[in-house]
């Protein structure tokens, strides 16, 4: 394996999401695709169901009509606010990384097209319920999560990336993805530019932490 010498900590701590640090120009050989894949296996899944699916596309003209289908979306999404820095106006820190994830998910949002790799994780489920969908979902996000993880190890940059659902019907369509497989997240996949990643910024664990209640 081409994998880079991280502690888990490090990967842990580093698994950015990569947008406009994704390098379009470079292909990425499928058997790196393959080696993330294979350890996204490992991931827990309810009753050792394993009903996940994943749709590797890499051929352009597929590519450019994923691309299409996550412009709209990303456009209407930017249109209702999108990663809205104006609430954190009591928090310039925060605000300005507010401005710079809506700036590059806009450079995403109108080239995720361009992406050599596009992959979609999936997973088998006759019907969603309208109540809680924890059982559905925890046995598949774990295994997208191991995806990046994964990635990550081998220079490849990935992002999580859930707009294209609101048109999943057509993507459904335009990859013969059958009616009882329901699409759980979009990861675009490239090598990326630069060195390296750093651990971002986030807030204080205590103003999230609650100890025996609430």
């Amino acid at each position: 394996m081409s994998t880079l010498p991280l502690s888990p900590d490090e990967l842990l701590t580093t698994t950015r999401s990569v947008r406009k640090r994704l390098d379009l120009s470079r292909p990425v050989p499928m058997e790196l695709i393959r080696e993330c894949l294979e350890i996204a296996l490992q991931a827990p899944s309810g009753s050792n169901a394993q009903s996940w699916h994943w749709i590797v596309v890499t051929d352009p003209e597929p590519r450019r009509a994923i691309g299409e289908v996550y412009r709209r979306a990303f456009r209407t999404y930017a249109e209702a606010g999108g990663p809205n820095s104006a609430r954190y106006a009591d928090n310039p820190a925060r605000q300005a990384t507010q401005l710079r994830v809506g700036e590059s998910a806009a450079w995403l949002g109108e080239r995720m097209g361009d992406v050599p790799v596009l992959v979609l994780a999936c997973r088998r489920v006759a019907k969603l319920s309208d109540d809680n969908q924890a059982d559905v979902w925890g046995s598949l996000l774990p295994a997208a999560w191991s995806y990046m993880l994964a990635a990550r190890a081998r220079r490849l940059g990935t992002a999580w990336t859930t707009l294209h659902l609101d048109y999943e019907a057509e993507v459904a369509e335009l990859l013969g993805i059958p009616d009882d497989v329901r699409q759980g997240v979009l990861i675009p996949t490239a090598f990326y530019t630069g060195d390296t990643f750093k651990p971002a910024p986030r807030e204080p664990l205590d103003s999230v932490l609650h100890l025996d209640r609430w």
